[in-house]
């Protein structure tokens, strides 16, 4: 299957170097506290295994599963939102793993649901920021980098379940949208 994408935007190499600053950060940040990186499925796993790995403080991990995509390449607004986690998150400093933070439905949606659990605070790590796509007032406590308003796939983000394998993000092309 050839690969149907217009550019690619960001490059494996950077995305690992990127990777490996926000772990350091991350790890700085929460020195003295125990923390709970929960993994938004599925888009966020490649993001979410490499960061916990370049994280140099003890953690815990966990799993959510969130969709406001469907087969689109636009939010539909209703985010869907399946609860598998394990563990407890009351008191807790959670961590939230994000592989794109648009529109900020999904990513409002799931904080509000941490903070009903009683979380002792949340911050968002995301890949990527589009910031001109911004429906709610969410803002990433961490992000790698700032996108322009094009539909990307690559590093675990898809189309459709497709291009999640690709060690890089690319734009997808207009006539597969």
């Amino acid at each position: 299957m050839a690969f149907d994408f217009e550019k690619i935007l960001i490059e494996k190499h950077t995305i690992e170097k990127r990777v490996i600053e926000l772990g350091k950060k991350i790890s700085s940040d929460y020195t003295d506290k125990e923390l709970l990186v929960i993994c938004i499925l599925k888009g966020s796993i490649l993001f979410f295994a490499d960061l916990i790995r370049s994280l140099s403080i003890p953690v815990k991990i966990d799993f959510i599963k969130a969709s406001s995509y469907g087969t689109r390449t636009s939010t539909s607004g209703e985010v869907k939102v399946n609860d598998l986690l394990s563990e407890k998150i009351k008191g807790q400093s959670v961590l939230l793993v994000e592989d794109i933070v648009d529109s900020g439905f999904t990513i409002k949606r799931i904080l509000d649901f941490f903070m009903e659990q009683g979380a002792a605070d949340v911050r968002v790590c995301t890949l990527l920021d589009k910031p001109d796509r911004r429906a709610t007032d969410i803002k990433p406590d961490y992000s790698g980098f700032t996108i322009p308003d094009e539909f990307v796939v690559g590093y675990g983000m898809d189309f459709d379940q497709k291009y999640r394998n690709l060690p890089y993000i690319a734009v997808l092309k207009e006539t597969e949208k």
